[in-house]
């Protein structure tokens, strides 16, 4: 961790958060599943302080996004509320269990990658067959579940992408999504991404302030992270409705692949 500290201002960080940032605001997917992945295998950082620093950084520039989708009327606050009710609890318990066994030793790493690893894999194939998903939550769109049924299975939803972004810092983006366009398929897909950003900003908060607690957040890579990724997510968001979609979500999920792939055979 030390040879971060006395590097004031890194521009090869600065210069992956925007593009990070960029790939953000295009696609709405990929701030943990890129950033994460990025800091442990190409600037060799600890998977535990990638994972702490990311989350940090994602509660950051997630408030962003979610401000500007409130603003557009695009956030569901009852749907953000239940994934929340389900996530944070989730990603406190976790983080207690990350204490207890202790964060710095060869097993806990070990763990955090292969977790990491895995939760690639699966916003991959979110990713990769989220037409087909969102064509089969449509076609049963007309079936109705009880309205306490469909809570219930948001805060489990919440549950499970807390543990996995707890450990990962990957899973709130692309995973939440696709979990509630089936749970919700009749809401408009801005609104769905309008309330998993905004669940995702105290979740990653919570897990981040845990990681923070745990000495797992390293302050100078935060801030060039911040650095870079603010500008790209902004330059992101603007160009979004210019650039084709599917190619975009096609190159990200063959990303996602490689790199969940190499992580899970460290």
């Amino acid at each position: 961790m030390h040879h971060i500290m006395d590097i004031a201002f890194n521009p090869a960080l600065s210069l992956s958060g925007f593009f990070v940032g960029l790939l953000v605001g295009l696609t709405g997917v990929g701030g943990g599943s890129l950033m994460t992945p990025l800091l442990v295998l190409a600037f060799g950082i600890k998977p535990v302080t990638a994972v702490g620093t990311d989350l940090l950084y994602a509660a950051i520039t997630k408030s962003g996004g979610s401000w500007v989708h409130h603003r557009h009327g695009n956030i569901d606050w009852r749907i953000t509320g239940r994934l929340a009710a389900g996530s944070v609890p989730a990603a406190a318990l976790t983080l207690l269990l990350l204490a207890k066994i202790g964060v710095d030793g060869h097993g806990p790493s070990h763990l955090i990658s292969a977790a990491l690893g895995v939760a690639l894999l699966l916003t991959a194939a979110s990713l990769i067959f989220r037409q087909r998903l969102l064509a089969f939550a449509q076609s049963r769109a007309s079936q109705t579940r009880p309205e306490k049924q469909t809570a219930l299975l948001t805060v489990l939803v919440g549950a499970v992408v807390g543990t996995l972004v707890s450990i990962s810092s990957v899973g709130a983006g692309a995973l939440g999504v696709t979990a509630l366009s089936f749970l919700y398929p009749q809401l408009a897909t801005r609104r769905i991404v309008g309330s998993d950003i905004a669940h995702a900003v105290p979740l990653t908060l919570v897990a981040g302030l845990g990681h923070w607690w745990l000495g797992s957040v390293d302050v100078p890579l935060l801030l060039n992270l911040l650095l870079g990724s603010l500008p790209g997510i902004a330059l992101g968001s603007h160009l979004a409705t210019r650039v084709p979609e599917r190619g975009l979500r096609s190159l990200l999920a063959a990303v996602l692949l490689l790199v969940g792939g190499k992580l899970i055979l460290v």
